[in-house]
């Protein structure tokens, strides 16, 4: 995976990485006016073992840097440093933030400022930050984004008031008496007065804001002693090996251990002191490591590439290529059955061809607008999603599962939907024939989501960086590739006549495209069995039963119709409400076994694979998406393929995504894809290189042999 992090370049209020999730907040209960409290922050929410860093970063590291654009008549203050708390790392020591953090700032709004009108006529204050944080585990990853935000000057934005008085609450308080520093050799001795009595006695953390002069890793007890004489706070702190400054004036903070901490009351305090005494000769200044430097240089130095028109038709062409691709893919082999039979009942109507393609065009064009939309406002909105998200959901899952079975149900003859259904639904079907292609044309979108054809997955990836009519542009292109062949098919009499003539034979091909709808039923009752383990797809399977006996029950006649089908209700209600909640309720997924050649991707271990010279091969797959499965059980379980990767010594992660995983989703976007399959091959100090969705032999060869 890249070292660095790669970041969309729409703005918004939330950046994701791997490594952490920073969100752009805002706090004015009062409005945004002269005198008004108004408060803005980064918060920075760190996957587990990762860390962020202070003011003062301690022996390694760099403090988060928040670049503020306003409008004139508003500028802000620094950043109300948190308490922070000390990271050990070996032989060294740390100050920063692991789990969520929010680093407020102070606006101060001048008299006459003025903010613009938006365009609904409310004026706002746009707020826009460029930032940039080092992320380390037992790695550093610099990395940065940009934020924006608009704020309503009249009335209130509160909503995350509690964190930001959690921040606020977290702030050091300022000592009404300096303290005293004095330099004894290698030691400072401490001394402050003034802190309150309730913390006397107590044993305090000790962050010293400037860097560079204590020794940060000193252990209490062995390295640094603390006592108290009365009301006053002494310590004896060892300087720094690598001493690189001589204040004379010395920021520093006190607080109080987690344990002896309190709601709402103060938790730490902190004191300007004077120093006193001569400082030992500086040691030469410590310098960034060489490599270090370099990316953070790279990283700063780097901006996104432009996008120029040229790219954004060679991804709208590559949009459509790939929806007629998909009509390939084996998701939407049952639409198109359902198709097949659509065109063969309309062989001589050539204006009911033309209707049928145009609506199921139009059914597949504004369902995939809708399903691009939606994710596009998800992720807006912070939630992490990608094509196909909508599986991800058991629910979804179950009730496509249902859906399935009563087309397969009605192509085998089982019942027609004229006895089942009320009377007055009946007849605005035969008033709007075209609903039911239209309705065809949402399922196909709905079907075919879990499959990425090639082409299809640079260009949804280039979609999700776009401005929003861009991005929408682009699905509804990848709608009219998947459209394409149904209107060629109405609009081209060369195309029409080649269907075959209508006739008994139609009976039989209708009862035969029953076992498709029935083998997608099985495939997406595996998926939710992935989903929610044995208990839901049993659950699921059940239920699947019961809606079947119902549709049976009302082909009945007279009052064999009522009892039965009152009866199997009956059953079912209970049913449901017994084992129901099964098909819902997702289990934590069971640890995969590492096997010696298939490990659980994350990460953090890619990153260690890497920094240990060893190439990775990533799958990122999901049991719901049918081209992933046929891949890892074609090529990817070919013994000459696997003798390659043996040889080549490559560490085989493969990274599931059949449940909503947020880093598996950033490192997606990271690579420029939105969806499953994508397959990644990575060398050390090489750019990853990704494969194509319908994985061959001789291209995974060709890559391996290319290390």
């Amino acid at each position: 995976m890249p070292a660095a992090a790669q970041l969309s370049s729409r703005i918004g209020s939330v950046v994701t990485t791997p490594h952490v999730r920073a969100e752009l907040m805002a706090h004015a209960p009062d409005g945004v006016s002269p005198g008004a409290p108004v408060w803005v922050g980064l918060q920075i929410t760190h996957q587990p073992e990762w860390h962020t860093y202070w003011r003062n970063a301690g022996d390694s590291g760099l403090p988060t840097d928040l670049t503020w654009s306003l409008p004139p008549g508003v500028s802000n203050g620094d950043i109300a440093w948190p308490v922070p708390r000390k990271i050990p790392i070996g032989n060294l020591a740390n100050y920063g933030y692991e789990g969520t953090v929010l680093l407020p700032v102070p606006l101060t709004i001048a008299p006459d400022f003025k903010a613009p009108t938006s365009l609904t006529g409310a004026a706002e204050l746009d707020v826009r930050l460029k930032a940039s944080w080092l992320v380390c585990r037992k790695e550093c990853i610099p990395e940065e984004g940009e934020f924006q935000l608009k704020l309503p000057l009249q009335g209130s934005t509160a909503l995350h008031k509690a964190e930001f008085d959690a921040a606020l609450g977290a702030q050091p308080a300022a000592l009404s008496k300096p303290g005293e520093i004095a330099i004894a050799g290698d030691k400072l001795q401490i001394r402050l007065d003034g802190l309150p009595a309730s913390v006397r006695g107590k044993t305090l953390e000790f962050f010293p804001e400037t860097p560079e002069v204590v020794h940060t890793a000193a252990v209490l007890g062995k390295d640094w002693t603390q006592s108290w004489q009365g009301d006053t706070w002494t310590a004896n702190v060892p300087l720094a090996d690598q001493r690189s400054a001589s204040p004379l004036v010395m920021p520093v903070v006190v607080a109080l251990a987690a344990a002896d901490r309190q709601a709402g009351q103060p938790i730490a305090w902190r004191a300007e002191a004077p120093v006193s005494g001569n400082w030992p000769t500086v040691a030469p200044k410590a310098q960034v490591s060489p490599a270090l430097k370099a990316a953070l240089e790279a990283n700063t130095a780097a901006s996104p590439p432009a996008r120029t028109t040229g790219t954004f038709v060679a991804a709208l062409l590559g949009a459509l290529i790939g929806g007629l691709l998909l009509n390939l893919m084996p998701c939407v082999f049952p639409v198109l059955a359902i198709k097949v039979l659509s065109f063969t009942r309309h062989a001589e109507d050539r204006r009911g061809h033309r209707l049928a393609a145009m609506a199921y065009a139009g059914g597949v064009i504004l369902s995939c607008l809708a399903l691009g939309g939606a994710m596009l406002a998800l992720r807006a909105a912070g939630a992490q999603l990608g094509w196909g998200f909508q599986l991800q959901s058991p629910a979804v899952v179950a009730v496509l599962a249902g859906l399935f079975t009563l087309i397969g149900l009605n192509l085998a003859g089982v019942f027609e939907f004229g006895n089942v259904a009320p009377a007055s639904l009946c007849g605005a079907q035969a008033r709007h024939p075209v609903a039911n292609d239209f309705l065809s044309g949402v399922l196909a979108v709905v079907i075919a989501s879990p499959c990425t054809a090639p082409f299809m997955g640079a260009s949804l990836g280039f979609a999700i960086g776009l401005p929003a009519a861009q991005a929408l542009l682009m699905f509804a292109m990848l709608g009219l590739g998947l459209a394409l062949p149904y209107i060629a098919a109405g609009f081209v009499p060369a195309v029409a006549r080649l269907l075959p003539k209508p006739g008994a034979w139609m009976n039989t091909l209708r009862r035969l495209l029953a076992f498709p709808m029935f083998a997608t039923v099985a495939w997406l009752v595996w998926v939710l069995g992935q989903q929610s383990g044995i208990d839901g797809a049993g659950a699921l399977l059940g239920l699947l039963v019961c809606l079947a006996a119902i549709v049976w029950a009302l082909t009945l006649r007279g009052r064999t119709r009522m009892v039965v089908t009152g009866l199997v209700l009956a059953t079912t209600a209970a049913l449901a409400g017994a084992i129901g909640g099964n098909v819902v309720r997702p289990v934590e997924p069971v640890a995969a076994a590492s096997s010696e050649r298939w490990q659980p991707w994350s990460a953090a271990r890619a990153s260690e694979l890497a920094a240990a010279g060893q190439p990775v091969f990533v799958d990122f797959t999901a049991a719901w998406c049918v081209t992933c499965q046929y891949n890892k059980r074609s090529t990817l379980a070919d013994a000459a393929v696997l003798a390659d990767f043996d040889a080549k010594n490559v560490a085989m992660l493969r990274a599931d995504w059949t449940r909503r995983d947020p880093a598996i989703t950033a490192a997606l976007m990271a690579l420029g894809r939105s969806g499953v399959p994508v397959y990644v091959l990575q060398a050390p100090g090489k750019a990853p290189v990704v494969l194509t969705e319908i994985l061959s032999k001789d291209e995974v060869r060709a890559a391996l042999a290319a290390l």
